[in-house]
C-alpha cells in the first residue's frame, strides 16, 4: 500500500508539473451553430476517412507566454501547432500539418484575403511535381478544404495559405507543399475568429518553444511514469 501511495503521489506530482507548464483545457468541438448550411452539406459529402486527430493536436485553450497581440496568429511549425492569441495570456491552440523542411516558409505576414470553400489553383511547381490539374473546383474533397486564409507580405500574396485539408490523418506531421493545413472543422473555427489584416507570425525552424513537443505528443505523452 505504501508503494502504491508513493506511485500515486508521483503521478499526481507529474500531472501538476505538466498542468503548470501547459494548463491546457480541451476546447469544445465546432458547434453546429458555427457551421453554415453549405458547410453542413459539403462536410456530409466528404469521401476521405475522418481520422480522429491525436489528442495532443486537438483544439485546446492554453496559457500563452509570448508577446504577440490578441488577434494574432502564431505558427510553431516545429511542434505542429497554430496559436490564435487571446486576451489574458491565453491562446487557442490547433494541431496542424506543415510543409516539409525543404519547402517550409517562415516570416511575418498579414491576413490579406479569406475565402470559404476555395478553389485550388496549384502553382506550376505543384503541377509539375504532383501531376495535378491546373484547377480544382471547390468541394468536399478539394485539398484546400473548407476555408482558406491567404498570407500577404508587403502588399503581395506570398502564395502560402492557412487552409483546410482532405487528409486529416496527417495533422501533426510535415508533408504539405509549404502551406499550413488544419482540419476542416478547426479552420472554420479559426476563420470565424480572425480578422482581415491580422498579423501572422510563422516561426523559423528550431524556434518553436511549445512546452509539449510534437514528437513526444505522437508517442502519447511527454514522460513515461512507471
Amino acid at each position: 500500500m505504501a508503494s502504491l501511495g508513493k506511485k500515486l503521489g508521483l503521478l499526481v506530482g507529474a500531472g501538476l508539473l505538466l498542468s503548470g507548464c501547459m494548463q491546457a483545457t480541451t476546447y469544445q468541438e465546432t458547434s453546429a451553430a458555427a457551421l453554415k448550411p453549405r458547410d453542413k452539406e459539403l462536410l456530409s459529402k466528404v469521401s476521405y476517412v475522418k481520422t480522429p486527430v491525436p489528442e495532443a493536436f486537438r483544439r485546446a485553450i492554453v496559457d500563452y507566454h509570448r508577446k504577440e497581440a490578441p488577434g494574432s496568429i502564431v505558427v510553431d511549425s516545429d511542434n505542429h501547432y497554430l496559436y490564435y492569441v487571446q486576451e489574458g495570456g491565453k491562446a487557442i491552440r490547433y494541431g496542424i500539418t506543415v510543409g516539409e523542411e525543404a519547402m517550409a516558409w517562415s516570416g511575418i505576414a498579414k491576413v490579406g484575403a479569406m475565402t470559404e470553400w476555395p478553389a485550388w489553383h496549384p502553382t506550376p511547381s505543384e503541377i509539375s511535381r504532383l501531376g495535378v490539374p491546373k484547377f480544382v473546383a471547390p468541394g468536399p474533397d478539394n485539398p484546400m478544404g473548407s476555408r482558406a486564409i491567404y498570407l500577404y507580405s508587403g502588399g503581395k500574396d506570398t502564395l502560402f495559405r492557412i487552409h483546410g485539408t482532405n487528409q486529416p490523418e496527417y495533422i501533426g506531421a510535415s508533408i504539405s507543399s509549404g502551406c499550413i493545413r488544419m482540419t476542416n472543422e478547426d479552420v472554420i473555427d479559426l476563420y470565424n475568429r480572425v480578422k482581415m489584416g491580422a498579423i501572422v507570425v510563422v516561426l523559423e525552424p528550431k524556434h518553436g518553444d511549445s512546452p509539449y513537443n510534437s514528437k513526444m505528443a505522437l508517442q502519447g505523452g511527454s514522460s513515461s511514469w512507471q
